[in-house]
Order: structure tokens, then C-alpha cells, then sequence
């Protein structure tokens, strides 16, 4: 299934990094500026995957439809955006494996990207400061492409950049997000069990493989490496 395979796409938070508590505290911040009630990590952990916007609507209704007005979120926005900038990754970590497996692909000449409905200006931050910048030849957030995953512009947008067709693509994520974006743009999908997937089980989104870590990786495609 994956011979075809000449480079990979990554996804960001919940794949790579648990950069829930850092959310959370950017989140509580814009809160408590704008006197609302303060939200709980695992409230965050369900919001987060549908990139910053939505992330702020949830947390300003504390529900998943995330309703809110126009007016409280365009006061809000802002504010949660300078919270994230001061805690991009003060408590965030990467996900056992991750360092490992990277190491291992980019020793191994596999061309990444990293795939996000983050935006750039806090991905780049973020990937620095967690050491792992290097690895990735390009990153591509949310602001990159007019529609989010799981739309596959970002998944088009990577393969271009890296001078591939989208078919020998690797998407590797770790929600139905994920998932989605790889099917709308025709490539492979690997996730992980771990990550932000709205407390739903990966494998009911029946990607192509499902692996224990990003350590396991470049087992998985041994044969095409």
C-alpha cells in the first residue's frame, strides 16, 4: 500500500505534540479578559482540530457547535491570539517516539511536511521550540489555503511544495480530520491512537494503518524507503 510512498505529511497538534495545556491556558486567559467562566483541559482536548477559529467559538459558548456571536468573537480573537503567543510552549510536549521517528526518516531522506489548521505564525514557534523545526521542509497552517482539512487543499499545497504528485503522498495524523483531507486528495493515511480525535477511536475512521507512535513509522515503510 505504501511503495508508492516518496514523501510525508504530518499533522501538528495531537500527532506530533500535546500542546493541549498550552491551549488551555491561552483559552482561560482570553476568558477570564473577557469575564466568562473558565474552561477544564479535557473541555480543550474534545474543541481542538478544527483549527483556531472554531478552538475560540467553543471555548466562548463552552459547546461543541461553538454559536457564538459575531461581536464577542471578533473581541475575542485578538485577545486569545496574544494569550497563545506568550504560551505557545511553556507546558506543550512531544508524544513518545516522536523525536525518534522523525530522526530516523529524515537520516533516511523522506522529504515532510508539516500539515496544520494552525496557523504558520504560531506552527513555526512551536516546531522550534520543541526541537523538531529542522526535520520539515515546509509547513503549511490553516491561513495557507482557503479551506482547512479535512478539505485537501493544505495536503495539495504540501505535495506542490515539495515537488511531488499527491499520490505518493503519506498523510499521518491523528483524527478524522486527518483522515479526510488524505481521501478528498487520493493519498494514503497512517494515524495514531493517541491525540484529539473528539474522544472518538481513530480506527472508526478507517485509515490505512494505525500505528502506536511516530517511532513506528519508519518500520512501517521500510519497504518503501
Amino acid at each position: 500500500m505504501f511503495e508508492n510512498v516518496t514523501a510525508i505529511f504530518f499533522d501538528l497538534d495531537g500527532t506530533l505534540v500535546d500542546s493541549a495545556p498550552d491551549l488551555t491556558a491561552a483559552v482561560n486567559i482570553m476568558l477570564r479578559q473577557l469575564d466568562l467562566p473558565a474552561c477544564e483541559e479535557t473541555q480543550v482536548r474534545n474543541w481542538v482540530g478544527n483549527g483556531m477559529d472554531n478552538l475560540i467559538r467553543r471555548a466562548l459558548t463552552s459547546d461543541m457547535a461553538g454559536q457564538a456571536e459575531p461581536e464577542l468573537f471578533s473581541r475575542a480573537k485578538p485577545l486569545y491570539k496574544a494569550a497563545y503567543a506568550e504560551n505557545v510552549s511553556v507546558h506543550s510536549d512531544l508524544y513518545a517516539g516522536v523525536r525518534a521517528g522523525l530522526a530516523t526518516l529524515h537520516a533516511a531522506g523522506w522529504p515532510m511536511a508539516c500539515v496544520t489548521n494552525k496557523p504558520v505564525e504560531f506552527a513555526l514557534p512551536l516546531l522550534e521550540q520543541m526541537g523538531i523545526s529542522h526535520f520539515f521542509a515546509t509547513v503549511v497552517g490553516g491561513e495557507c489555503i482557503a479551506h482547512p482539512k479535512p478539505a485537501p487543499d493544505a495536503l495539495l499545497l504540501s505535495a506542490e511544495r515539495l515537488g511531488i504528485s499527491i499520490h505518493r503522498g503519506l498523510m499521518v495524523g491523528d483524527s478524522l480530520n486527518d483522515v479526510g483531507a488524505a481521501r478528498n486528495a487520493g493519498c494514503p493515511v497512517v494515524c495514531v491512537p493517541y491525540g484529539y480525535n473528539h474522544s472518538q477511536d481513530i480506527r472508526d475512521a478507517q485509515p490505512d494503518a494505525v500505528i502506536a507512535s511516530i517511532a513506528d513509522l519508519p518500520a512501517l515503510l521500510g519497504k518503501a524507503a
